[in-house]
This record gives C-alpha cells, sequence and structure tokens, in this order.
C-alpha cells in the first residue's frame, strides 16, 4: 500500500484559487503557480523537514505564527531571507491551509502582470 502524498490537499485547496496551476518542479516535486510565479511548494532544501510545504508569506507575519505555533510553523535559515514559510503538514489543518494558500495567492498576484482574476 502506498503513502497518500501529504501535497494532495494542497492541491486541492489551491486549485479552488483563480488562476492556480498545479506543475512538477525540474526535481520532480510538486508545485502551485499563478500566471507562472510560485505560490506553494513541497520544501525541497535539505534543512527543511520531510512533508513540509513551503509558501509565500509576509517576513512579520511569519514571525507570529512560528511563535504561536511552532509545532506546525517554522523557518530554516536557508529560507530565512525570503518572505517564505515552513509548513509541517501534518500538524496544519485545511482551514489554516486555506488561510495560508489565499495569502501567498494574494502575495503572488501582487507580482504577476495584471490579469482579471475574480475574487
Amino acid at each position: 500500500m502506498s503513502k497518500p502524498d501529504p501535497f494532495d490537499v494542497v492541491r486541492t485547496i489551491g486549485l479552488a484559487l483563480p488562476g492556480v496551476q498545479a506543475e512538477v518542479k525540474y526535481d520532480g516535486s510538486p508545485v502551485l503557480k499563478l500566471c507562472g510565479c510560485f505560490l506553494a511548494g513541497m520544501a525541497s532544501h535539505p534543512t527543511a523537514e520531510p512533508d513540509t510545504l513551503v509558501l509565500r508569506h509576509g517576513c512579520e507575519e511569519r514571525d507570529c505564527l512560528i511563535e504561536d505555533a511552532p509545532e506546525t510553523y517554522y523557518v530554516t535559515n536557508y529560507y530565512r531571507r525570503y518572505p517564505l514559510i515552513l509548513v509541517r503538514l501534518a500538524r496544519v489543518t485545511p482551514d489554516a491551509l486555506r488561510d495560508l494558500l489565499s495569502v501567498s495567492w494574494r502575495l503572488t498576484s501582487a507580482k504577476t502582470p495584471r490579469r482579471p482574476f475574480l475574487v
């Protein structure tokens, strides 16, 4: 029996957001993109724990999430310099994941060429 794909729930929630597409990175890992820009994906750097999601997030808000729930959210030195947060998928609720992906969608849409999205 094969292990369930931890990215399945991320993909399902993410694809419900306007303009989001599921793709596969050069290393074979799944990623969500908005107009070709990174939205969320499985963390592949060796400093990240297994089954960790990485997504776009503001640095100040990231620090608050990590302080409030360090068992769910974290950042390693490698990712710290970027506006990203690491999320242990086994610890995050679907509602929290929906909120995180919505924040990432808003931040990513600000970086993409102007396209009409229905929100």
